[in-house]
């Protein structure tokens, strides 16, 4: 406990008359920018991101040159490499200047001083346990709630984008950053699959990468209508393992929409290659989302459509799989 208090910067805990829980964490990030350098140095950096568009076939992706993120682009996620390093979330191993936000009293959510959107967040367990999803989706959308609208909270599976695979933990960032926030829009792209408990479920199509939606007005329901989806995935994959997936979770007036990547692999076998033939790309949530975060230049000035449209291919669960898995669910 002595460690918590000494971490925390403000609380929330969503009693009526505190300040939001968005404006708290600009609030943090303010006062984090004057008191700790390295993430002053990483906003600064930011600042000098630089962006390209690349028309993909039916789509359009947004290729980020930011070299602030090579650090966890090349992070060993494996069993071996996360038993090997300091977990550099748990409380007594932040950098001391580094304080956060108590949320509920069981996460600190923090300021990531490598960030990919401007105001970027890790919303990190208090606790050192396993990245896992469905028995912490409850959580993940009072998280989302508690954000609200023009916010977007997200998950990295501990085998496909969390940089530290073994302690739980989301991220926050401003929503409409990621081209997929509108893809998922457009009624052309959305073929309805079913309904469960009023919750309705979207495959959406022409993305390069299987896409799946569930959009339903009570909370309690997406959460249970999203253990199934995991739940029929295990089955279909013959595996006891939280199938590997990245999630992004967005609050819309009264309805909760969960946009859900299935993965097959996390990194391309580009990514280890050698030479000239190493591609450093290491698909996340936001990369899925649209955004491929390429810390090395010459990465950002070469990749083109096929090779965009192929990095997806190769990373996304195949539609056979999805369409079993959404099939098992009935």
């Amino acid at each position: 406990m002595e460690m918590i208090h000494k971490k925390t910067y403000a609380r929330f805990d969503g009693g009526e008359g505190v300040k939001s829980l968005p404006g708290l964490c600009l609030e943090l990030l303010a006062e984090q920018k004057k008191a700790w350098l390295d993430l002053r140095k990483g906003c600064d950096s930011f600042r000098d991101v630089r962006e390209r568009e690349v028309s993909c076939g039916g789509f359009s992706v947004r290729l980020q040159y930011n070299p602030g993120r090579i650090k966890s682009s090349l992070a060993a996620v494996g069993e071996k490499g996360a038993n090997e390093r300091q977990c550099f979330l748990c409380l007594d191993r932040l950098p001391e200047a580094q304080k956060g936000l108590l949320y509920r009293g069981a996460y600190l959510i923090l300021c990531n001083p490598m960030p990919i959107f401007s105001s970027h967040f890790t919303v990190s367990h208090v606790e050192h346990r396993c990245q896992a999803i469905a028995e912490n989706i409850e959580p993940f959308l009072q998280l989302i709630s508690a954000f609200g609208s023009g916010w977007t909270v997200f998950y990295n599976g501990p085998k496909c984008g969390a940089s530290a695979p073994d302690h739980l933990h989301f991220q926050a960032g401003p929503s409409g950053q990621m081209p997929v926030e509108k893809e998922i829009r457009e009624e052309k792209r959305l073929t309805r699959m079913t309904r469960i408990d009023g919750v309705l479920l979207y495959r959406v199509r022409d993305l390069g990468r299987e896409v799946v939606t569930l959009v339903g007005d009570d909370p309690v329901a997406v959460g249970d209508a999203f253990k199934g989806f995991q739940n029929a995935l295990k089955r279909v994959l013959l595996t006891d393992e939280q199938p590997m997936m990245n999630i992004a979770g967005f609050r819309e007036e009264r309805k909760w929409r969960l946009v859900i990547f299935p993965r097959r692999k996390h990194r391309p076998d580009a990514f280890f290659m050698e030479g000239e033939a190493r591609i450093v790309v290491s698909p996340g949530l936001i990369d899925m989302g649209g955004v491929l975060v390429t810390p090395v230049e010459k990465d950002f000035e070469r990749l083109d459509a096929a090779a965009v449209e192929g990095i997806y291919r190769e990373v996304s669960l195949e539609a056979e799989t999805v369409e079993e898995a959404i099939d098992a669910m009935v």
